[in-house]
């Protein structure tokens, strides 16, 4: 993009409208879960697995907006006509790499911690590492 001979700004997009909602239920089948159960709306939603019942997804107050538009698309038209671009990625490929890797990385953290490692950074959430808690992420 800034290669280009008068450099601007592109939007990389599928054009398709998706939601975090999908996002999570994609992952959620990918992850074996059986779907996401969801109650509540606004702060108050929760999502539990189908499978278990347990709540994996809760609204978080800080980033909450209630005044967000419902929906945002975005058009890639330019980023094709100028840079030949198109994506060859579909949401649902995404999701199963984003999972498989971050399976692998609880593996990897999970082998650390049994063997006696203290883990920075962990993918625990909310994390009980001390070393995450005193960086700033508060748990709960």
């Amino acid at each position: 993009m800034l290669q280009q001979e008068q450099p601007e700004d592109f939007v990389i997009a599928t054009g398709r409208q998706e939601s975090v909602r999908r996002f999570i239920e994609l992952a959620a089948s990918e992850l074996g879960w059986g779907g996401i159960d969801w109650q509540g709306e606004g702060l108050q939603e929760t999502g539990t697995r189908a499978d278990t019942g347990a709540v994996v997804v809760r609204i978080d107050p800080r980033y909450f907006r209630p005044a967000e538009v419902d929906t945002l698309l975005d058009d890639p038209s330019r980023a094709k006509e100028k840079l030949g671009w198109t994506p060859t990625t579909t949401l649902e490929e995404l999701v199963a790499e984003m999972v498989a890797v971050d399976r692998d990385d609880a593996k990897k953290e999970a082998y650390l911690k049994r063997k006696g490692f203290q883990v920075v950074g962990s993918m625990e959430n909310p994390p009980t590492n001390p070393a995450v808690v005193a960086a700033g992420h508060k748990p709960g």
